[in-house]
Formats: C-alpha cells, sequence, structure tokens
C-alpha cells in the first residue's frame, strides 16, 4: 500500500475531525492548565512561512505574538471524570476510569499492516492525508514534513520541545514520554492549517506506557479567543480512556464543556473522527461509530487541529499512524 496520500482533492465535506486534551493527574497537570480549562500554551500557534527557507529543526522555528494578557489563561484540570451528555464547571472530580493496561509497552510501535485503509469509509471527502511513510530523526522532523507538520517553538510555556521529543520511524509519528520535555503543533499544510471553518478531520493513534501523562487533540479557534470555541477528542490521561470535551462559547463559561467517555483504552489503535458543520452540529466517532452528536455551542470561525503531550509522567510513547483534515 502506497503510505503516502497528501492533497487527495475531492468534493469538500462539511465536517471536522479533532482530538482532544488529556484530563491532567492530579499531582502533575500535563498541560500547564490554569483558571478556565484544557487550552493550547500562552504562545500564539506557529505562524505560516511565508517565502522564507523551511526551517532545519523544530527548535528554529518561532511564534508568533502571545495573545493578549487579559486573554483567560488555561485551569488544572487534575483527574476529571467522564460523565456523558453534561455540562460541568471545570473543576476536580474522581480520575477517569482507567482502561486496559498494555501488556506489552515495549512492542514494536509499527501499526498494523493496512492501517489506512478504513480512511475511504470514515472520512470520504478529506483532502489532506499524512501517513508519515518518510522516516525522520528527532529534531529533524519539520525539515521532512514540512507541509505536514507546524511544530510549537522548543520553550514554549516552559513545557514544550518538539525538536527533543518527535520523530518519524515504521510509518508513525512518535513523541517520547518521560523526557522532561513536552510536544504540541498544528497538522496540516503552512498555508491551510488555520483555516479550518468545517469539515472532517481524523487521527489514528495509541500510546503506549507514559502513565501520569496525556495527549490533547484539538480544534482551537485560529483567533485564540477562548470563546470562538474549543473542541477537544480524544483527551486524557493514558492510563484512562479517552474522551470528548466539547466547551461552552459562551465568555466567562468557557471551562464548562460536555463530557463523554469512548469506552475505549489509548493502549489500542482507534480512529478519532470529529465531523463539524459550522453553527449546526459536531459529530464525534470511534472507529467509524458515532459516539455523540452536539448542536450546541457550535464554532463558525476558523480553527486549526492540534495535539498537545504534557512533560512528565512514566516513560513511552504517543504514535501516531496518519492524520487527515478538510483544507
Amino acid at each position: 500500500m502506497n503510505r503516502r496520500r497528501r492533497a487527495v482533492l475531492v468534493a469538500a465535506a462539511a465536517s471536522a475531525l479533532v482530538i482532544g486534551v488529556p484530563t491532567a493527574a492530579a499531582a502533575h497537570p500535563w498541560c500547564d492548565w490554569r483558571d478556565g480549562g484544557h487550552r493550547p500554551p500562552s504562545a500564539a500557534p506557529v505562524p505560516a512561512p511565508t517565502d522564507s527557507p523551511e526551517p532545519a529543526d523544530e527548535s528554529t522555528v518561532t511564534a508568533e505574538p502571545a495573545p493578549p494578557a487579559d486573554e483567560p489563561t488555561p485551569v488544572d484540570d487534575a483527574a476529571s471524570a467522564p460523565v456523558e451528555d453534561t455540562v460541568q464547571p471545570d473543576e476536580a472530580t474522581a480520575p477517569a476510569e482507567a482502561g486496559p493496561a498494555d501488556d506489552d509497552p515495549e512492542a514494536d510501535p509499527a501499526p498494523e499492516p493496512a492501517s489506512l485503509a478504513d480512511l475511504a469509509a470514515i472520512a470520504p471527502d478529506v483532502s489532506f492525508v499524512e501517513d508519515f511513510d518518510v522516516p525522520a530523526a528527532t529534531g529533524l522532523v519539520t525539515a521532512a514534513y514540512p507541509q505536514s507538520w507546524q511544530p510549537y517553538p522548543d520553550g514554549t510555556s516552559g513545557i514544550y520541545a518538539p525538536s527533543r521529543t518527535v520523530s518519524v520511524h515504521d510509518g508513525v509519528l512518535d513523541v517520547a514520554l518521560g523526557t522532561g520535555a513536552g510536544a504540541a503543533g498544528t497538522f496540516g499544510s503552512a498555508d491551510g492549517a488555520w483555516d479550518h471553518v468545517g469539515g472532517s478531520f481524523s487521527v489514528r493513534a495509541k500510546a503506549t506506557g507514559g502513565d501520569g501523562n496525556g495527549a490533547a487533540f484539538m480544534l482551537w479557534p485560529t483567533s485564540n479567543v477562548w470563546s470562538d470555541g474549543e473542541i477537544d477528542f480524544p483527551e486524557g490521561n493514558f492510563e484512562s480512556n479517552p474522551s470528548v470535551f466539547h466547551h461552552s462559547m459562551t465568555p466567562g463559561r468557557e471551562a464548562e464543556r460536555v463530557q463523554v467517555d469512548t469506552g475505549v483504552s489509548w493502549r489500542d489503535w482507534h480512529t478519532y473522527t470529529v465531523d463539524w458543520v459550522p453553527g449546526e452540529s459536531v459529530t464525534y466517532s470511534v472507529d467509524g461509530t458515532e459516539l455523540r452528536t452536539i448542536t450546541e455551542d457550535v464554532p463558525t470561525t476558523p480553527h486549526r487541529f492540534m495535539f498537545q503531550v504534557g512533560n512528565w509522567g512514566d516513560e513511552g510513547n504517543l504514535l501516531i499512524d496518519w492524520v487527515s483534515t478538510t483544507e
């Protein structure tokens, strides 16, 4: 199977996939959330390059200016429990139920064969697919994938250092866990990653080890205005089930959210999809099976598709087999 499938041009679909932010471990809030929810770090997204040469590695990428000082900064979402179909304030509750343990965290991280074969059925109208078929050593992923991966600069929020944690091998993007550094970045082309208004976004991922850490895949507003809408899926610590976190768009109440448990484990390969119809609905699915459709607090402005991983917890790996978006 041809593992690289980029810029698959087809009729545009009004749907979009997002992946969420993990609930933080009580002792170690993995994403530095303070004062209000699951949010990207204080620095703005890495800008799309213009005519300048592509950076040689992640550490050379520069960020846009940080958002205004009066923008609310993230809160510690320590140990939130999945609660289906309810909107709840952003406060600590019981830990999410843990999924099955990984019996062999040292196993070969390469995905099962034909891992992209079901994409046509799950997200038939995508315009961008990255299958990570070109190996890239740690620190060289930006150079190998300049139109697919826009990382946060090393040192962002004192947490993220993609040049020390992210590599590509065996057909997967591999984020090393327990290194003392996290990773964060946006998927998609340099000129289109920040312009998603509706569409379909999918990711196939799993994690080995990394207890006490977690991952957050999300659609985050390009405006950096929280009330423009935050859509997180999947989100959760790796020892727990990933969940949906669909946030309120009411200014001052953005930390409130609908939370839906997936019932699956980070320890197994799953495809997570968000289909977003602006102003109408967001549908969340796992492996092509719908979890929930939400019709309130549905964004209408440009968003970007990104992920974050913290800088603490046990050693392990977040593995991403492929991602797809509409552009």
